[in-house]
């Protein structure tokens, strides 16, 4: 027994079609167990998030020096 996994697109005829070139004239015993693909869902910032770029009001930010950092060890 042999397993594949594939994403096929079903046709608008409900019809699926899996070349199998290697098994040609074969008479095979299928099993087939399928679900449906999730779509990723596109992210985005929320509208309420990005209407607060450029609001601070307050007195102006600034990044304070920050040294000398130590030599890491190199990564592998």
């Amino acid at each position: 027994m042999q397993s594949i996994q594939i994403t096929a697109h079903v046709n608008d005829q409900g019809v699926l079609q899996i070349p199998l070139p290697n098994h040609s004239g074969e008479e095979l015993e299928i099993l087939l167990v399928y679900q449906p693909v999730s779509k990723p869902i596109k992210r985005q910032w929320s509208q309420q998030f990005l209407s607060t770029f450029g609001a601070w009001q307050g007195e102006p930010l600034i990044r304070e020096p920050q040294g000398e950092q130590p030599e890491r060890e190199e990564l592998l």
